[in-house]
């Protein structure tokens, strides 16, 4: 005897139902959706690593080469180096100061674009916005510097031609006893009865009066000649020692005037190419010998160049802009090696006087002193 077997089971139309699921048709629906959540579950980890990479900044600012000015040309229809009140020699070429860009806020695929340009660096951004301080306080502090650079290089470049300067008022800060009575760019002529010739007579005239002591200061604007009375306060972190709330400097004689007029730069690097100008304006001939000529560096009052920042940006943005000689500030010279832009000659400057002679020697098919 055998056994029935079953061959099916279930309520009524159960089998019709199973064997519908089972066809060619369903299978491939099934399988579609199958890789479309696979697909979307792989896409997901992308979508939320494109959203936090293009939205999450990185603790990095990207340094690169910033735009070059040309100190014998214009800039929004003014001389970038302006002189007047003297003859001006004509000059061509070029003689150009460069920058480095900053650009901060990036996101993290911005800073690896950056990083794989292969024309930028990324540096902690502690570096350049130190922490503690408002990036308002750092720009102001930058823009200072500037201005220091510029009254630094008019120093120094008359100086080297020998010319004539007298004491100027750099700046009158705004909280000073000095502030509603004297203006920036008023020449002192004497305090008290004693000449002013030099910055130094001002410090020394002021800081042996007491606070509440009185000074007769007579200047002179707009090529007139004035006096005032001015009390004095009290000096800030030395109460015992008389304070009048300028910063004076020296500049060119009137009616010779001199002023740069480069906006929104900061830091002290222009000074070189900014005295360079200057020099190449009130002398016959042209240093740069109808070349282009382009280079960084501070400068003081004496005339000599300091190191700056950047440099491997400043030269390639030099070298796009056409520069075929960059000065260089000696102390720079070891790094500035390291990365020359092809086609790019590099001299090596110490001074103003070195710079000088170096452009000379140039423009008379001699080799100047290279960084070697």
């Amino acid at each position: 005897m055998f056994a029935r077997r079953e061959t099916g089971g279930g309520a009524p139309g159960e089998n019709d139902r199973l064997r519908r699921l089972a066809s060619p048709a369903v299978i491939t629906v099934v399988r579609v959706n199958r890789r479309i959540l696979t697909l979307v579950a792989a896409l997901i980890p992308v979508l939320v690593l494109g959203v936090v990479g293009s939205v999450l900044t990185v603790p990095f600012v990207a340094l690169g080469p910033g735009p070059t000015f040309d100190t014998l040309g214009e800039v929004d229809g003014k001389d970038v180096v302006d002189v007047r009140g003297t003859e001006v020699d004509q000059t061509t070429g070029h003689l150009n100061m460069t920058t480095v860009s900053v650009r901060d806020g990036l996101s993290i695929f911005e800073a690896f674009g950056f990083w794989a340009s292969g024309k930028h660096g990324l540096v902690p951004r502690s570096e350049v916005y130190p922490p503690g301080v408002s990036r308002e306080e750092i720009d102001k502090s930058n823009q200072e510097d500037f201005k220091d650079s510029e009254g630094n290089a008019e120093v120094a470049a008359l100086h080297y031609l020998r010319l004539p300067t007298v004491v100027l008022l750099r700046k009158v800060t705004d909280d000073g006893p000095a502030h509603d009575v004297l203006r920036a760019g008023d020449e002192l002529i004497s305090i008290n009865g004693t000449p002013v010739t030099a910055p130094e007579d001002v410090v020394t005239a002021v800081s042996s009066q007491a606070p509440g002591s009185t000074l007769t200061v007579v200047y002179r604007r707009d090529s007139a000649e004035q006096t005032a009375t001015i009390v004095l306060g009290a000096r800030p972190g030395d109460p015992a020692k008389g304070y009048l709330g300028v910063t004076p400097g020296e500049g060119a004689r009137p009616p010779v005037q001199v002023a740069f007029n480069l906006a929104d730069i900061g830091g002290p690097s222009a000074g070189l190419m900014f005295s360079l100008a200057l020099i190449d304006k009130l002398s016959p001939g042209e240093l740069d010998g109808g070349k282009f000529v382009a280079g960084t560096g501070t400068i003081d009052q004496d005339g000599k160049v300091g190191p700056i920042g950047g440099i491997q940006y400043k030269m390639m943005a030099a070298r796009d802009a056409g520069a075929e000689t960059f000065l260089v500030p000696a102390a720079n010279c070891n790094e500035a090696k390291q990365r020359t832009p092809d086609g790019l000659r590099l001299v090596r400057v110490e001074n103003l006087t070195g710079a000088v002679q170096s452009l000379n020697e140039i423009n008379t098919g001699k080799e100047p002193v290279s960084c070697g």
